[in-house]
Parts: C-alpha cells; sequence; structure tokens
C-alpha cells in the first residue's frame, strides 16, 4: 500500500494517532496534548479535527473506545489500539519511512 498524495494528511493524521496509543490507553484531549508536546507544538488537534479521525479509525476496527468513570465529573471516553490497528501502524511506519527518505533525497539534492 503507497500513500496517496492527496490523502497524505489524513493518513498522517491517523498515523499520529495510532503512534500516540500505541503507548497505552487515552482520551481524546490526552491524544491531542501528547501528539502537541512531543512534536513541540508542530501538530495540533482542534476538537473538529479529531474526533472525527477517531469514530473513523473506531469504526475502521483500528482502535476502540470505552467509556470509564475515571474522571468525578463525567465520563470519557478511553481509546486503545486494537490487534489490526497494531499491525496497520506497522505497515505505514515503514510507508512513511519510505516517504520521508525519498522526500528528502529529492529536496536535499545535490547538497
Amino acid at each position: 500500500m503507497e500513500f496517496e498524495l492527496q490523502n497524505l494528511t489524513k493518513t498522517c493524521n491517523e498515523t499520529l494517532i495510532l503512534a500516540a496509543l500505541s503507548s497505552g490507553d487515552k482520551h481524546g484531549y490526552q491524544l491531542a496534548v501528547e501528539l502537541e508536546e512531543k512534536s513541540n507544538g508542530y501538530f495540533r488537534f482542534k476538537h473538529g479535527t479529531l474526533y472525527p479521525i477517531l469514530h473513523k479509525l473506531e469504526k475502521d476496527g483500528l482502535i476502540r473506545g470505552e467509556w470509564a468513570d475515571d474522571s468525578p465529573k463525567r465520563k470519557r471516553k478511553q481509546y486503545h489500539l486494537t490487534a489490526r490497528g497494531a499491525r496497520h501502524l506497522d505497515r505505514v511506519r515503514t510507508e512513511w519511512q519510505t516517504f520521508c527518505r525519498n522526500l528528502t533525497a529529492v529536496t536535499e539534492g545535490d547538497r
């Protein structure tokens, strides 16, 4: 499976979320904060962007969300990576490495 350039942003966002969930269960806000912190503010997710992606990944069987009572104020949906999601993440990590290597080869040129 190769990246389709028109879907590059979508693929990137999905990969970031799957990678963040590979280290453990998180709710949406935790995902957004962790991705922003790990990228030094480069990747930022707004609610209107994040939750539709989470719903799509859940529909595709790559993650599973379960309601948890870990907050005294309200229930939060905790997401975790499924076995299918872990396999998918392994594949897209390899694709991203190939993409980045080839992009760098072209953009760096004959420096």
